[in-house]
């Protein structure tokens, strides 16, 4: 008899990987949620006794899914598969009753570890080869059932630099998961939670842009660094919004215990910048097979506004891809926001690069 399996993520990308890192010769009946409210009715109806589960999810998340399953005493054995690697995420998930916690990308190997180890599916089957290469023909036909509504490839970006649904929901997850290694950085020198949205992926016209970076801060009084970024064919610049407001906690996490100077406000600002500009880049690359070099960060204004930072710096004209991130440390009043700005150029160039990641 087959086994239902869930997958629930926002990402047709990430449920498309996790698909096909199911064991071949597992007998399996696969359903696909994008986010966690659907989740939960999938596995009311009997379509979740296994579940692979997201934590970053839209009207619903993971650790909200989580709760449920357990208020509700629903029959699911739950496997967490997050970009969000916090060594608390994977506590508060364990005490919510997940199985098990992967960080993304996952690999089969992992997938398969973990069957067995929770006696999901029986040892003795990856022994015989038989078995295996029998259930291998079976399961190319299966996995091509289950992803045959997945476009295969990405699409050419149209001469109006039109982000195509496929084009984002790919930016959009291998930036979700180098988001959660730069929190995971954050959090493990602050001793801290780092509280983690979905990323949001557009394509913004000069005077968008303006507008997003108003949007990304509401605070009157804002401080902001921008860094460089460039690789062959890929280049664009990474902006960090630090809202002024959250210096004194900053400060504290830091243990700059005494009343800050200009001075030590600046260092707390390039301290923060350089771990989540460099981690996040380092994770996107990663993912993406390429190596940025980075520029020197530069401070574009202290305790300025939006407008004012626009108008004393000369943000591009054209067209821009922009991934933006609002990072929030719990139970502290810190809050900062992360934008990535890829030139309208280097659009080819980083379509090529995520291509494989479809393939």
């Amino acid at each position: 008899m087959s086994v239902s399996v869930l997958i629930c993520d926002d990402s047709n990308l990430a449920r498309k990987q996790m698909a096909r890192t199911l064991p071949p010769y597992w007998d399996v009946d696969v359903s696909f949620a994008s986010n966690g409210a659907e989740g939960i009715e999938l596995i009311k109806a009997g379509k979740g006794s296994i579940v692979f589960l997201d934590l970053n999810m839209p009207v619903m998340d993971g650790y909200q899914v989580l709760e449920a399953i357990q208020q509700e005493q629903l029959n699911a054995l739950v496997i967490v598969v997050s970009g969000d690697i916090q060594t608390e995420a994977h506590q508060r998930v364990t005490a919510l009753g997940a199985l098990a916690f992967i960080k993304k990308p996952v690999t089969s190997k992992q997938i398969e570890t973990i069957l067995i180890n929770y006696g999901i599916v029986d040892k003795d089957e990856f022994a015989q080869a038989e078995v295996r290469l029998i259930a291998q023909q079976k399961a190319e036909q299966r996995q091509q059932d289950l992803i045959k509504s997945i476009p295969d490839t990405l699409p050419s970006l149209s001469k109006e630099l039109e982000l195509q649904p496929e084009f984002r929901d790919v930016l959009q997850e291998v930036a979700n998961v180098a988001m959660g290694q730069a929190a995971d950085l954050l959090a493990r020198l602050l001793d801290v939670f780092v509280l983690l949205p979905v990323p949001n992926v557009n394509v913004l016209e000069a005077s968008e842009l303006t507008m997003a970076l108003s949007a990304a801060s509401e605070q009157a009084s804002i401080s902001t660094v921008c860094q460089g970024f460039i690789c062959s064919g890929i280049s664009g610049e990474a902006l960090l919004l630090f809202h002024d407001s959250s210096f004194d906690d900053m400060a504290k996490l830091m243990g700059i215990e005494n009343q800050h100077s200009n001075f030590q406000e600046k260092e707390i600002l390039m301290d923060t910048a350089n771990i989540l500009i460099g981690a996040f880049l380092q994770g996107f690359s990663q993912q993406l097979n390429v190596s940025f070099s980075q520029g020197h960060p530069s401070v574009l204004g202290q305790h300025s506004t939006v407008q004012e930072m626009i108008n004393a710096n000369n943000f591009r004209k054209q067209k821009t891809v922009a991934i933006e991130i609002n990072y929030q440390i719990e139970h502290h009043n810190v809050q900062c926001d992360l934008l990535l700005l890829f030139t309208e150029k280097s659009l080819p160039s980083l379509l090529n690069s995520l291509s494989y990641l479809i393939d």
